[in-house]
């Protein structure tokens, strides 16, 4: 007979910490910080923090799905934009801070959240483009998309690597998905 509570408790492990990084970013992404002329939202700091720690699959469905479920419940309008465009964001920091540079862990999740920012601002810009039909409200909302990328990727490399996140989930929470 078969031995599977191992496999139970990884699969219960990595289940409990995606839904726990996924309700984070549906609250995050619930509300926003007001600056002038708009909203900073701080759910890319769930999103890029559970990409440098997760599996791409993981990764994709803290980011993308619970990107999508957050603007679903508060703001429908771009909850498909916010699938595609955190979801790939999610998957590609992911890959590039597990795959790449495996001696220097920091320097790849550095090298991820920047490929990550760029294709969050990227993704929102077109998607503001074509859900309002208009590329002046993309223009508009470019400098908002910028800062909120940034501040998502900084403070989730800090949290990572500066406060230790990072070392503490591969030592207490990886090891036990292996």
């Amino acid at each position: 007979m078969k031995d599977t509570s191992k496999n139970v408790k990884r699969t219960t492990v990595w289940l409990c910490t995606t839904a726990v990084f996924m309700g984070m970013n549906i609250a995050l992404s619930s509300f926003g910080v007001p600056v002038p002329g708009g909203h900073l939202y701080m759910n890319d700091i769930v999103i890029c923090t559970a990409a440098i720690l997760f599996d791409p699959l993981a990764a994709f469905l803290v980011g993308g799905v619970g990107a999508f479920l957050g603007d679903m419940l508060f703001y429908p309008v771009a909850m498909f934009v916010s699938l595609a465009t955190h979801g790939l964001q999610a998957v590609v920091i992911s890959i590039i801070s597990h795959y790449t540079l495996k001696k220097h862990p920091a320097a790849a999740s550095g090298l991820g959240v920047t490929v990550g920012a760029i294709i969050m601002v990227v993704g929102y810009s077109l998607g503001r483009a074509f859900v309002y039909a208009k590329p002046e409200t993309a223009l508009l909302k470019l400098p908002y998309q910028i800062l909120q990328a940034a501040v998502g990727a900084i403070v989730a490399m800090l949290i990572c690597h500066k406060l230790g996140l990072y070392k503490l989930y591969k030592e207490r929470i990886a090891a036990k998905l292996k």
